[in-house]
């Protein structure tokens, strides 16, 4: 599928930016290529492919960088207060924050 000068236009127009006929022709020619790109990688047959969790998994054998979810020190109420210290405002021990979404 390739963009004409009158795709681009009504691109440019959706976009709400305005280009000059240079622009466009630059513009036409950027999209066609991302476009093309993607019919590209649209055609490959990835049957029986295992997806990766990273790209670079393909060359090295990279283990997710992630530490056990573990404990590591003891709460207590005096470690509660003094981290609640530095909070902005806390009742009964949480955490006030402003809300945010209506």
């Amino acid at each position: 599928m390739a963009l004409n000068d009158k795709d681009v236009a009504r691109i440019a127009r959706l976009a709400r930016i305005e280009l000059t006929p240079d622009q466009r022709t630059v513009a036409q020619a950027e999209l066609n290529g991302i476009l093309h790109l993607i019919e590209r990688l649209q055609s490959v047959d990835t049957q029986g492919v295992e997806p990766l969790a990273h790209p670079l998994s393909a060359h090295e054998d990279i283990v997710l960088r992630l530490r056990e979810d573990a404990v590591t020190e003891a709460g207590s109420q005096a470690r509660r207060e003094a981290l609640l210290a530095n909070a902005p405002d806390a009742q009964e021990g949480l955490f006030l924050v402003p809300k945010v979404l209506e």
